[in-house]
């Protein structure tokens, strides 16, 4: 089978609202697009630490704290805004930021293009910091002025941090990526009995 050599592009940035019932239970929404996708830039979090012993490495401690950084958009939309970053509007429609309000989690979902296939990513338990207000005046030609939202991924209570589509991923699942935010099948994934899909090479 084919498979991908290399990856460019970003697109098909969408958000999911993490919903965390009282008995721990974790849903998300529906997932909602994001439009203008500029870049994204995530590094782990997490160092390998070494236990001695016996005067040598006696043992490599994995720690995964998930992944930190930026996601560059066009204009963060007001989904985002009142969806996540808890903005609440009045009886006029004006978007009003409080301070006791308190930033909610979401699921991020995004791809990127392949030269045979596009790659999907979920990464299940983020959370973004309000963004800067910023902008600067038009000189001779007018420039757009991109917005950054900081991106902190963690891991859920069950380990969970991201999954991604891979080259023999079943076509139910790569398909109804942006329907749904994708659980392994450990915790009730979606149903995969049919092959892997030639439709994400659109």
């Amino acid at each position: 089978m084919a498979k991908n050599k290399v990856k460019f592009n970003l697109s098909n940035v969408h958000f999911a609202p993490l919903k965390e019932a009282e008995n721990g239970t974790i849903t998300w929404d529906t997932p909602i697009p994001i439009p203008g996708a500029v870049s994204i830039s995530l590094d782990p979090e997490g160092e390998p630490e070494s236990f001695y012993a016996d005067g040598v490495e006696y043992f490599v401690i994995n720690s995964n704290q998930g992944y930190s950084g930026d996601l560059e958009i066009a204009l963060i939309p007001e989904a985002f805004s009142t969806g996540i970053l808890n903005e609440t509007t009045d009886s006029n429609n004006v978007l009003v930021e409080n301070s006791n309000s308190q930033v909610g989690h979401f699921a991020l979902l995004f791809e990127f293009d392949g030269d045979l296939k596009k790659i999907r990513h979920v990464l299940y338990n983020c959370s973004a910091s309000r963004p800067s207000i910023s902008s600067k005046t038009n000189e001779a030609t007018k420039e757009v002025q991109t917005e950054k939202l900081t991106i902190k991924a963690r891991p859920l209570a069950n380990g969970l941090v991201k999954a991604k589509s891979g080259d023999t991923t079943k076509a139910a699942a790569y398909n109804g990526w942006y329907k749904a935010v994708y659980q392994p099948d450990a915790v009730g994934g979606y149903d995969t009995e049919e092959t892997d899909t030639t439709e994400g090479k659109k």
